[in-house]
């Protein structure tokens, strides 16, 4: 069942590869009727002793949240908001990529691009459009204003599935790269976080030329940026600031504690795609494990910080596209890797790190021009554009004002 596109088969085969097609999310009752069967007959596992946290999202929670999706949730109004911006299609390196395109009124804006990470979408970008597009209309200056480009990454979403291997970093950048100039842009600023984070930096990479030039003004970044996974001596341990030294032990737990995710999503993508596929309540459930943990503060419920529509709009957006295997597979089974130490730029960087996240400035440095760091211990978490969106988008202002 195709439940992604809004134009005919045989219309788009007309259209050269090359072409900026627009679209619409139109998803077919049939697909909705289909989620609403499977949801109202939902086989949920006996809760593990305790039904806590610590294995995992407890059970209740999980029927706490399908009696929302089955009762209150609604679909269409959200499918109806996304719309109201505007969005493309386009075929680049043989995959469809998918983006929300929308360009400023105002006279100067510059070209940002924007690049999410799992488990999210260009959906937990959306709030970040109105005061990026019109900061007169939020507070800001016109000065400030930016045209707005989120693509869905290779594999995610709408942009997905793919159907060939070498979807790593550099060639995602290259798409960008190509996306950029299909739309008109040969000078724009790049912001990502998570695999955004390793993506923006390699559209900066791809676009520059020998004689030191390129499309890219900018590059800022949010997220785990600059993350020690070597063993430190006790030395080097000894010259961190407590900031620093309370990251790195975070690194130490997130190894421990929570590595399970990559291994099996970097080893076995197709194994857990199958369950992915087929149950909405396990695809839901497999992200919002990393949402609790990686939200602030972690003893918060990730609806009660994200808001509940928007967190099942961020997973339908995964379901409709049948895209839990290959957002996995592009995301984690590549075979290079997305941490693969990249040669540093003299593209300016900025990076802004909230309270859950773990990057570190001195080891950042290695592979990125940091030209300004922010740090913010006491709050946000690591899906900065949901959690913090203000805060974000001041940053990201205040970086790209000399830059422009």
């Amino acid at each position: 069942m195709d439940t992604t596109t809004s134009a005919s088969a045989a219309a788009a085969s007309l259209v050269p590869t090359t072409a900026v097609r627009p679209f619409r999310l139109e998803i077919p009752q049939a697909a909705l009727d289909d989620l609403h069967d499977r949801l109202a007959r939902t086989r949920f596992a006996p809760p593990l002793p305790g039904d806590g946290w610590e294995t995992g999202v407890p059970v209740a929670y999980q029927r706490e949240l399908v009696t929302y999706w089955l009762e209150e949730y609604d679909w269409r109004a959200q499918e109806a908001a996304i719309n109201t911006y505007p969005q493309i299609t386009t075929e680049i390196d043989g995959l469809q990529v998918h983006a929300v395109h929308v360009r400023s009124r105002h006279a100067g804006a510059l070209p940002l691009l924007l690049t999410h990470g799992w488990p999210g979408s260009f959906v937990e970008l959306l709030d970040l459009i109105g005061p990026l597009t019109d900061p007169v209309a939020h507070g800001g200056d016109a000065a400030d204003a930016f045209h707005v480009v989120i693509p869905s990454l290779p594999g995610f979403g709408f942009s997905g599935p793919v159907h060939n291997a070498g979807w790593d970093t550099t060639r995602t950048a290259a798409a960008w790269a190509e996306l950029m100039r299909r739309l008109g842009y040969d000078r724009y600023g790049v912001q990502g976080g998570d695999i955004g984070a390793a993506v923006s930096p390699e559209v900066a990479r791809v676009t520059r030329t020998d004689d030191g030039t390129g499309d890219v003004v900018g590059v800022h970044l949010n997220g785990n940026v600059g993350t020690p996974f070597h063993e430190l001596d006790d030395d080097e341990r000894a010259s961190l600031t407590d900031l620093e030294r309370d990251r790195v032990d975070r690194i130490g737990r997130f190894v421990t504690e929570e590595f399970g995710y990559i291994s099996i999503q970097s080893t076995r993508p197709g194994t857990l795609g199958a369950a992915l596929a087929d149950s909405p309540v396990g695809q839901l459930t497999w992200i919002v494990d990393k949402l609790r943990e990686w939200t602030h503060p972690r003893e918060a419920l990730p609806h009660e910080v994200l808001g509940t529509d928007r967190l099942l709009t961020n997973a339908m957006v995964y379901w409709l596209s049948n895209t839990g295997a290959s957002s996995a597979y592009v995301g984690y089974a590549q075979e290079s890797a997305w941490g693969e130490e990249k040669t540093p730029t003299d593209v300016p960087t900025a990076v802004i790190t909230f309270a859950h996240d773990v990057g570190i400035r001195r080891y950042a440095e290695g592979e990125h021009h940091i030209t300004r760091w922010t740090d913010i211990p006491e709050r946000g978490g690591h899906f900065a554009a949901m959690e913090e969106p203000e805060a974000l988008t001041a940053d990201v202002r205040e970086f790209f004002a000399d830059l422009r």
